[in-house]
């Protein structure tokens, strides 16, 4: 079996890779059957004498390769037909911009796996970048807390070299006795939690959250029964929430009322209700000044992201009355952060971790027959055709959707 480590031809530029010249040791000292080629790049966070040192062969032409594995979308022109290839395609939604993308993957024979469709036999996904998200999430809402209220000026994350620095730079920032909110339960959100505990800021219960001032800054993190509440008032389970989200409506705006900060880490499925609304927006009782939301979802459940906001470009103000967008130091305006790329700001850091999971939950599989299933719920497509899981996209394909 030979792996071929693509380079990264999507604009904006992407420095990250699947598995580093480490995790390529470690991935050959596992499965010494498994052969590895590199393509050359210029932009790779490691560079090609890195990967020549541990021992891999740098190839411009991976032809010979069984399996690409790359992270963004590959562009149409430097697909090569018949081959397995993983990455990013950004097709599993129906998104128009990669209708063609898909389309070529069939005409090409190519067999493609998607990261996003990486999951457990239950559906939980197996990899990703979502811890990176969430620990530069929740930096990049600090720079903007500071840029803001012009009390202090944190560097850019993409200029800091790991996590560790990013945490370095936020342990010197002053901040008063602010309370901060942090939504979700999964990887986006738990990143975000290691850097509010890294900065040993206080965590708190919802009810002390809510009913009780501080002298010092505090964090709250909510999952959906916290920020949701039954229409019948019944009180139920997680699981209630995400087999019947039309039985619920969103409780959020008791948190708003005291929140200055607000993180959004969370997960929103198809038909749950949204956190806060453009008119909950408007009310009197909303507090919130500062919106972080690495969750990104556009004209969605977090009504002030309005837009994705971008590396080079990070932060833009919300007009509470207007629901448009001002500049963030407007005195009216809620400042927000919504970065939809945001491990591409700690590359190094999001790579090494991508490999561990890469490497734990999907390499084993072209070895021992992929007898937990891996890969054949991830395959979208084989044969010139969408396999069965991914059927649904033939409409889209066909270009009716």
């Amino acid at each position: 079996m030979k792996f071929g480590i693509v380079k990264e031809r999507k604009n904006p530029p992407d420095r990250r890779v699947v598995f580093s010249p480490k995790r390529l040791q470690e991935l050959v000292s596992s499965f010494p059957e498994a052969k590895i080629q590199v393509e050359p790049s210029d932009i790779r966070v490691f560079s090609d004498e890195a990967y020549q040192k541990a021992g891999f062969e740098l190839a411009a032409d991976l032809s010979d390769c069984d399996v690409l594995l790359g992270v963004k979308e590959v562009p149409i022109d430097a697909l090569i037909p018949n081959k397995k290839y993983f990455f990013f395609s950004h097709t599993i939604k129906k998104q128009p911009y990669n209708r063609a993308l898909l389309q070529a993957v069939l005409d090409k024979n190519i067999s493609l796996y998607d990261h996003e469709t990486i999951v457990k036999a239950n559906g939980a996904r197996l990899i990703g970048f979502g811890r990176y998200a969430g620990i530069v999430g929740a930096y990049n809402g600090f720079r903007a807390y500071g840029l803001k209220h012009e009390t202090f000026t944190l560097p850019k994350a993409e200029t800091l070299v790991d996590q560790e620095s990013l945490i370095k730079n936020l342990a010197s920032i002053p901040l008063p006795a602010i309370k901060i909110l942090l939504s979700g339960n999964g990887k986006v959100a738990y990143g975000a939690k290691e850097m509010l505990d890294a900065m040993q800021i206080k965590k708190v219960s919802v009810e002390d959250y809510l009913t009780q001032s501080f002298t010092e800054p505090v964090y709250c993190m909510v999952d959906v029964l916290d920020y949701n509440k039954r229409k019948d008032g019944q009180v139920l389970t997680n699981s209630d929430f995400y087999k019947h989200p039309e039985n619920y409506e969103s409780n959020f705006m008791r948190f708003a009322k005291v929140t200055d900060f607000f993180i959004a880490g969370h997960f929103f499925g198809d038909g749950s209700p949204y956190l806060y609304t453009r008119e909950d927006v408007k009310s009197a009782d909303f507090n919130i000044q500062l919106v972080a939301d690495i969750s990104c979802d556009i004209d969605g459940p977090v009504a002030t992201t309005i837009r994705a906001s971008t590396i080079a470009d990070p932060i833009y103000g919300y007009d509470p009355q207007t629901a448009s967008e001002i500049d963030f130091k407007d005195p009216k305006a809620i400042v927000v952060m919504a970065v939809d790329n945001l491990p591409c700001e700690l590359p190094k850091d999001a790579s090494e971790g991508f490999g561990v999971l890469f490497l734990k939950h999907v390499i084993p599989a072209f070895f021992n027959g992929d007898k937990e299933g891996v890969l054949a719920r991830a395959k979208m497509t084989e044969n010139g055709k969408l396999t069965s899981h991914f059927e649904y996209l033939q409409a889209y394909v066909d270009g009716q959707e």
